[in-house]
């Protein structure tokens, strides 16, 4: 059974998403913590309701990851500069969720189709770190640690037995918006770089939702 995402859900997620980043123009305000998770809340709650019943531990796991992106958003948008390593830490925390919602993983003979794209992701982690390294600092390990656990969360999105066009887009985005953060922050500020990262984060969480509650999978 596939399901899809609710009229209603859809339209407030946007609503909602929309809304955050058009604020971004007039930051800061108070509650912008509040207005930037609304569309984690509705993907939530669309995410409870669709949850097998009994809920299956899978879905319990993914949903702790939404959970844990909430209280990254909370940290690294009320006190970016003194918790951004909060933030950090809640987003590690709940990529780990996002893998092990995604187990079990697919056949070896499968796992050796997909090397060549897993190698990508590879080439492109070493490469966004070669660029951002130096401007690290005492975050060194902190965001060698978070892009490696960014990463591996990318490719459980293609080794799944649940693999399906959704997640692996959401895995992508997901790592383009920390990318962009990444650069930003470390290495060369980007024009209207909120935008762009706030973007590709919503788009990332909506299609990993969309993607985990697709009861079959539609890759070979």
């Amino acid at each position: 059974m596939m399901t899809a995402m609710t009229r209603t859900h859809l339209l407030l997620f946007l609503l909602f998403a929309c809304s955050f980043m058009m604020s971004l123009f007039f930051k800061p305000y108070p509650l912008s913590w509040l207005v930037k998770i609304l569309p984690i809340f509705v993907l939530l709650h669309f995410s409870w309701q669709n949850s097998a019943a009994p809920k299956e531990r899978a879905h319990k796991l993914f949903m702790a990851g939404l959970v844990c992106s909430a209280f990254g958003d909370f940290f690294l948008d009320y006190d970016r500069v003194n918790w951004f390593i909060l933030g950090l830490g809640a987003f590690l925390v709940a990529h780990l969720f996002y893998i092990f919602s995604l187990k079990p993983l697919v056949t070896t003979a499968i796992v050796n189709k997909r090397l060549p794209i897993i190698a990508l992701y590879g080439v492109y982690g070493v490469g966004v770190f070669s660029l951002i390294y130096a401007g690290l600092g005492e975050l060194f390990i902190p965001v060698l640690l978070y892009m490696t656990i960014l990463l591996l969360m990318g490719v459980a999105t293609l080794l799944s037995q649940k693999a399906n066009t959704w997640l692996i887009i959401g895995g992508l985005s997901f790592i383009l918006s920390d990318s962009l953060i990444g650069f930003n922050q470390f290495y060369h500020q980007i024009p209207y770089a909120s935008v762009w990262i706030m973007t590709s984060y919503y788009f990332a969480q909506f299609s990993l939702v969309n993607g985990m509650f697709r009861r079959e999978s539609n890759l070979a």
